[in-house]
């Protein structure tokens, strides 16, 4: 059971990126005052939770309705995670946990960046939908499991929130050499983590099409 919550804590960090979101959310803020922060914030964190909600419910009817197995699924999130790992360590945006240079370009424009970029694609990436699914397939309804899953992303929902409320405060303390010194660190391990999920949905996809011995 903790091995469940640990894992479900490591990929949320890894795929939400609570420290990125700070940074960026300090940056794309920077002329806003305390209080259009803290509502911006408030209400990005309130939507990226809603999407959240939307996949922990209907999650498993998405894999049904589309026909998309459990390792499949493992694999595929494993890659992602990988590739996100991979941004992460080098300090390469791709998109996967961050805006794109024309998504930065477009959310320049806009008055309200609560919806985009904040709420989605920053808080809620095509790495933490992946999560979400996977992660509460594998609890196969057992309500223990899904408590700590969605113990976990409501924690990490919670520190993105937080850090983005002393977002100033937390660019000025680590600046861009020090989110850039956890963000490798913290990718190394989720390079590992990211190969295990792929190694494990490989072996279940290999008893798959074991035929026993006659």
């Amino acid at each position: 059971m903790f091995e469940t919550a640990l894992i479900a804590l490591t990929t949320f960090f890894a795929t939400v990126g609570p420290l990125d979101v700070a940074v960026s959310f300090a940056a794309m803020t920077a002329d806003h005052s305390a209080a259009e922060r803290r509502a911006v914030a408030v209400k990005g964190i309130l939507i990226a939770t809603g999407i959240l909600l939307v996949f922990v419910v209907f999650g498993k009817a998405v894999l049904a309705l589309f026909g998309i197995s459990l390792p499949a699924l493992r694999i595929a999130g494993g890659i992602l995670l990988f590739l996100i790992a991979v941004e992460m360590v080098f300090v390469r945006p791709s998109g996967g946990t961050s805006t794109t240079r024309e998504e930065n370009k477009e959310a320049t424009t806009r008055p309200d960046i609560s919806v985009f970029p904040l709420a989605t694609p920053l808080i809620v990436g095509p790495g933490t939908i992946s999560a979400v699914i996977l992660l509460m397939a594998e609890a196969h309804g057992d309500l223990v499991r899904i408590g700590l899953v969605v113990g976990p992303l409501a924690a990490i929902l919670l520190l993105t929130f937080v850090l983005m409320i002393a977002a100033a405060q937390v660019q000025r303390v680590l600046g861009i050499t020090g989110v850039h010194v956890v963000s490798r660190i913290v990718g190394i391990l989720f390079a590992a983590l990211a190969v295990q999920f792929v190694l494990q949905g490989l072996a279940e996809v290999s008893t798959l099409f074991q035929t026993p011995a006659g």
